[in-house]
């Protein structure tokens, strides 16, 4: 695994491949595209729109192949969603 200074920029315009990041390179790189997000969308070019969301799949992607059996919130799920809307509707009309 390589750390994303080991190869010159121009070999790698949207940097080193995810699959050889280290893995706290692969995390503080996701911290760092998912902290910019916003302000991509909003303020950046098209094609920084399309890098930032091209490299935040390759990133991601990469998280999940090596952590297939991470840890997932119940209420991050379809499932979880619609039971934590269920309780909002309740909650917002008692009985």
């Amino acid at each position: 695994m390589l750390h994303p200074d080991t190869r010159p920029a121009e070999q790698h315009p949207l940097g080193v491949p995810a699959s050889d990041l280290e893995t706290g390179v692969l995390l503080r790189e996701l911290q760092q595209l998912h902290r910019t997000r916003h302000e991509t969308f909003l303020y950046g070019s098209e094609e920084a729109l399309n890098r930032h969301t091209l490299r935040s799949g390759q990133l991601e992607a990469e998280y999940v192949r090596r952590f297939p059996h991470r840890h997932v919130a119940p209420g991050r799920t379809r499932s979880g969603a619609r039971a934590r809307e269920a309780a909002e509707r309740i909650a917002d009309h008692p009985a």
